[in-house]
């Protein structure tokens, strides 16, 4: 029988190698300061992009073609990095420069979130089985 983290606790946890990006990033959301130590935006954008970056390193996709994505189903600056348009998306009326409040930066989270589980879902359901 498979080692499972937290499964004592929870059976329906998968061990990490198990896990598509999808799972991973719905469990990273609900509980980020346990993977990273905080919950700022910063600290969990540069969190995402060196996920991807590794993803990417062993041949998984992960965010391939997310930019893209977020252009194709949101009106957002195409000369924007992804971060830079999710902001644009969640906080349209924000000026780029003014810091964010905690308020905001929890709300840019939580689009954040809800943008990549529908990304990758769409991913998820365009592969084939198997």
């Amino acid at each position: 029988m498979k080692k499972t983290h937290g499964a004592a606790h929870d059976p329906s946890v998968k061990d990490l190698a198990d896990q598509t990006d999808r799972e991973f990033f719905t469990l990273f959301a609900k509980r980020t300061g346990m993977y990273i130590g905080y919950t700022d935006l910063r600290g969990v954008l540069a969190y995402i992009e060196g996920y991807d970056m590794a993803s990417r390193r062993c041949g998984r996709p992960c965010l391939e073609g997310w930019r893209e994505w977020l252009m194709k189903h949101h009106q957002v600056g195409s000369n924007l990095v992804w971060r830079a348009q999710v902001e644009q998306i969640a906080l349209p009326d924000w000026d780029f420069t003014t810091p964010l409040t905690t308020e905001q930066e929890t709300h840019v989270l939580a689009v954040l979130f809800e943008l990549l589980d529908t990304f990758l879902a769409e991913r998820e359901s365009a592969q084939p089985p198997g």
